[in-house]
């Protein structure tokens, strides 16, 4: 009898539809709610997305798995409520998310801060939403999880998924206890989703995401100079062509609507295939060697609200002289949503847009270097210094960045713009909000930066962050841009909150009567087990 490997995972969701995504030991047709399917296989693993039509807007639907005719989920005795398709209805929306999970035991050392444990991540903010979700009324769960980056990873995998890996290679060899292929992609999601509260959240929840570099590798992308370097070595293709293989299957398809996947030729191709393992490698090496053969970007409506997710990583130009975060084809994509009327906008990339004004100016003033203004014995030097510290974020591509600060302006100054426009980020391992200053908008603009969910920071570099974020930082910024002969930034922006280090996760309320954060910090009150999470910013963006 088949049965379910991992799953049952809503991901598209609207007014009348759903989409459930499983993942299976053996060929079966898979059967949700009247909606039924055949898996596919890929490198030997089963797959299926189950669409499930016709229902009622603004209802709660209790929802069975069957394989084969058998049902196979929730499991008997099963200890959670049953999982539930709630058909979106209303205006207003609830989005929750965050970004930077490591997978771990909810047990120490892993639960203890960096600071007592080299190991250590901190409590699960994840695990914690989920465990609080389970008594709390349904009318108080999110329309949608956001997860904006580094769901896995695959550079610093968790502690079983390491021993996988040396049960089946030797690790002296590159990468070591890195994710090398395909294969280890499927263990290392299957860790990350399988803790019994993930799998019942995201079995509860409907759920999109988008990729950052730890999914694949830290750095990823940030320069060509980096790039040319990973395709020099003899393990990079394995480890790209099997992160690009497990994206498609685990994170991208249930971004798209049954729509955009009935329309989607590789979708429709694999389907028809006995293994498309092949196919999908072909295509994975193909969409790392040109952005422009995929678009990872993705919208979704939520009542009056319009979120919009923008690959900020596999899409980038990298060539200097011509680097762009976007290719041209993404941005003409994201020009075109942006046009959309919208009462409420949701711009979300992995990578924050607004930094703190000294990162702002020290990545710009790095990028001017490493592009070669000052040579190329500096250049080499500063493409060091972005790959030591990161540098690699909007400001680093500083005609880029200008670019996007133009389309938003022109989104709120527009006759009848949005109530509010609010930019979602991660990556950094810290949270914060910033408001941008439009001259002669309409509306506000706030960006808020969630990170992480689950990792940890030690002391000294929160020290270090705090001083160079602050008025020291500040002044070394701007020196160093007018020692470059940058000018300012086309537009200004505040930061409203003090950075916030703890693993946290995030929710937005967006209503009629204006858009609502709340960030909650998650704290470990006992030596296993679920965190629980505590109030820590709750306030209108306005």
């Amino acid at each position: 009898m088949p049965d379910l490997v991992l799953g049952p995972i809503q991901r598209y969701a609207d007014d009348t539809r759903a989409t459930v995504w499983v993942e299976t030991d053996t060929p079966c047709e898979v059967t949700v709610l009247g909606g039924a399917t055949r898996t596919f296989e890929v490198h030997g693993h089963h797959y299926a997305l189950v669409d499930v039509t016709g229902l009622e807007p603004g209802s709660a639907n209790p929802y069975e798995v069957a394989l084969d005719g058998e049902r196979v989920w929730p499991p008997a005795g099963d200890p959670y409520p049953p999982p539930v398709i709630r058909a979106r209805g209303g205006s207003d929306a609830r989005v929750t998310f965050g970004s930077c999970r490591g997978a771990a035991p909810l047990e120490p050392p892993w639960t203890l801060e960096k600071d007592e444990d080299e190991r250590g991540l901190g409590p699960d903010a994840l695990t914690a939403y989920a465990q609080r979700m389970i008594s709390a009324d349904e009318d108080e769960w999110p329309d949608l999880l956001l997860l904006l980056g580094d769901q896995v990873y695959a550079d610093d995998a968790s502690p079983g998924t390491r021993a996988f890996i040396r049960g089946r290679r030797n690790i002296d060899e590159p990468p070591g206890e890195e994710i090398a292929d395909f294969e280890e992609y499927t263990h290392l999601y299957r860790e990350s989703w399988s803790h019994p509260l993930v799998r019942w959240l995201l079995s509860t929840v409907p759920v999109a995401m988008i990729f950052d570099d730890h999914d694949v590798i830290d750095d990823w992308n940030i320069s060509q100079r980096w790039v040319e370097q990973m395709h020099a070595t003899d393990w990079w293709e394995h480890r790209i062509v099997g992160a690009f293989v497990a994206y498609w299957i685990y994170q991208h398809l249930g971004n798209l609507s049954p729509d955009d996947r009935a329309a989607d030729h590789l979708y429709q191709s694999v389907r028809e295939l006995d293994d498309a393992g092949e196919v999908l490698d072909d295509f994975a090496r193909a969409a790392d060697r040109d952005p422009t053969t995929v678009r990872w970007s993705f919208d979704r409506r939520l009542g009056d609200t319009h979120l919009v997710v923008v690959d900020s990583r596999a899409a980038r130009v990298l060539e200097e002289g011509r680097r762009d975060m976007l290719d041209a084809d993404e941005w003409r994509w994201l020009e075109k949503q942006l046009r959309q009327p919208a009462r409420r906008l949701l711009i979300a990339s992995s990578l924050p847009i607004l930094m703190p004004l000294s990162i702002h100016d020290v990545e710009r003033w790095n990028q001017h270097l490493a592009g070669g203004a000052w040579g190329g014995a500096v250049a080499k030097v500063a493409e060091k210094m972005r790959q030591e510290f990161d540098l690699e974020h909007w400001p680093a591509f500083p005609d880029s960045f200008d670019r996007l600060m133009r389309l938003i302006a022109g989104v709120v100054k527009r006759a009848e713009p949005p109530d509010s426009v609010v930019l979602l980020s991660g990556d950094i391992h810290h949270a914060y909000v910033s408001r941008l200053r439009v001259p002669d908008g309409y509306g506000p603009v706030h960006q808020v930066v969630a990170s992480p969910l689950r990792q940890t920071v030690s002391p000294a570099l929160m020290r270090i962050y705090r001083i160079g974020v602050g008025a020291p930082g500040r002044a070394v910024g701007r020196l160093l841009t007018r020692l470059a002969g940058l000018g300012r930034p086309l537009v200004d922006w505040d930061r409203l909150t003090e950075p916030l280090f703890a693993n946290h996760v995030a929710t937005l309320d967006s209503g009629a009567s204006g858009v609502r954060l709340r960030i909650e910090t998650a704290h470990q009150t006992r030596s296993t087990g679920p965190a629980e999470l505590r109030p820590f910013i709750d306030m209108p963006l306005r």
